[in-house]
């Protein structure tokens, strides 16, 4: 059997998975500062938890879970001889794994609301999937770094989540533009255009803007039937408007102008919530912005990386208002944002931005010229760890020239070298593998030793 990867899945081996953890560290500290507290959740929901909560396109990317057992024997035969794969998958599935990090956190949160206090800010770390095409950035399985706030539906939280993109994002040193916008604007566009009935339909061709462009999505919506008139008004605004007083000289919808009227709360939020952010990110209002999973009620925000870097999304989020209430706890709002940590990592690898010390997590080795030197430093290994110095030793007292080609590999920053004459001097050849330099130290001068 030949080993092969599926598609859309890759492998993280030790030198890729430190640039991850080095993403996830500086995700979850900045999400303990803003005060959001740590929650997991199953791989595994209920197939009637995931469906109906994504669209319709998001309920084709769901990965679904063969029932246990003879998954066939309970369905019926004229849904086999007809061959209505519809039937014959809400028989043999109950279970999926998880598109996203939001909706299970909706159920966690009215399976747990009398054990927790509002407003409830918790961020999540975990992977999700979906059966959507493998291409540049998108794939199957991937992690999705979260945060969300549910009971309580101040804009501030708005312009606090808008931060923390900020931040993170200054942090690692990656340009890029945060977009906002808010679904009661688009759906405020809609009433004006008179195609309210098909605001979703409009929502969806507008979240294809940022691949197919504004000209793209107007012919879109021209085979789609959109009036002449629709199409004037839409295609007018979404070209013309960069801001919200101008939105507002064309807004002629009551819903859309309480999206403004919230989207300018935010932006007074933002004054004192984003501080000093880096000059390299953009924060800024995008009426193009549409996000397509249909349980957006209000504010919405995406996150792309900027200079030449061709890369969709990295980040995105927004608020739901009924997200709770199919779960059967209305009224309950919440607001979220995720940051997209596999094409964050693309984006940093293609810019070359890793710290360079990242390529190992050891601060010494040990290399020994005979049995007793190995011996002797199997003790002296044993007293660097015990006081927290990430040490390792090579197993067998080779030749040198093999092990200082290990330690090499492994870039390890110093070694530890172990003779004859080391013993018997009772100090020990203590060399800078970066700088070339070598000193002279005592056991308890290599304990004491700031390996950095």
């Amino acid at each position: 059997m030949k080993p092969a990867l599926l598609k859309g899945t890759r492998d993280f081996g030790p030198k890729e998975l430190l640039k991850r953890e080095f993403i996830f560290n500086i995700i979850r500290e900045c999400f303990s500062l803003f005060g959001y507290a740590p929650l997991e959740t199953p791989a595994m929901e209920s197939m009637a938890t995931l469906t109906g909560k994504y669209g319709e396109e998001g309920d084709r990317l769901l990965f679904r879970i063969l029932n246990n057992g003879d998954f066939l024997a309970d369905v019926p035969d004229e849904h086999l001889k007809a061959k209505d794969s519809k039937l014959v998958s809400a028989a043999i599935v109950k279970r999926g794994l998880r598109y996203d990090l939001t909706v299970p956190f909706a159920r966690y949160v009215v399976m747990n609301q009398t054990d927790i206090s509002f407003p409830f800010k918790r961020y999540q770390i975990q992977p999700v999937w979906r059966a959507d095409r493998p291409q540049k950035g998108r794939y199957q399985e991937f992690y999705q770094c979260d945060a969300d706030v549910v009971g309580s539906d101040s804009l501030w939280y708005e312009a606090e989540l808008l931060a923390i993109y900020a931040r993170v994002f200054s942090v690692l040193k990656l340009p890029v533009i945060i977009k906002y916008n808010n679904r009661k604007i688009l759906q405020g566009l809609a009433e004006a255009a008179g195609v309210a009935d098909r605001f979703q339909v409009m929502t969806n061709l507008i979240d294809k803007i940022d691949k197919k462009g504004i000209d793209g999505v107007i012919k879109e919506m021209t085979s789609s039937g959109f009036p002449d008139s629709a199409i004037a008004y839409l295609s007018n605004t979404l070209k013309s408007v960069n801001s919200l007083d101008e939105l507002k000289l064309v807004m002629r919808s009551d819903i859309g102008m309480k999206g403004i009227e919230e989207l300018a709360a935010v932006e007074e939020g933002l004054k004192t919530s984003l501080l000093d952010p880096d000059a390299a990110v953009q924060v800024k209002f995008d009426i193009t912005l549409a996000r397509g999973l249909g349980y957006y009620t209000g504010f919405i925000c995406e996150v792309v990386a900027g200079g030449d870097v061709q890369m969709g999304s990295i980040g995105g989020g927004g608020r739901y208002d009924n997200l709770t209430g199919v779960f059967g706890l209305p009224n309950v709002s919440g607001v979220g944002i995720s940051f997209g940590a596999e094409r964050i990592y693309d984006v940093m690898e293609e810019l070359g931005l890793w710290p360079k010390d990242l390529e190992t997590t050891l601060q010494v080795m040990i290399l020994t010229m005979d049995t007793e030197s190995f011996v002797t430093g199997t003790k002296i290994l044993a007293l660097l760890r015990n006081v927290g110095i990430n040490s390792d030793i090579y197993p067998s007292p080779v030749k040198f020239q093999k092990q200082i080609k290990y330690a090499n590999d492994k870039k390890v920053p110093y070694v530890i070298v172990i003779g004859p004459e080391e013993i018997a001097a009772n100090k020990y050849a203590l060399k800078n593998m970066r700088a070339g330099t070598q000193v002279s130290k005592s056991i308890d001068e290599l304990i004491g030793f700031k390996y950095a």
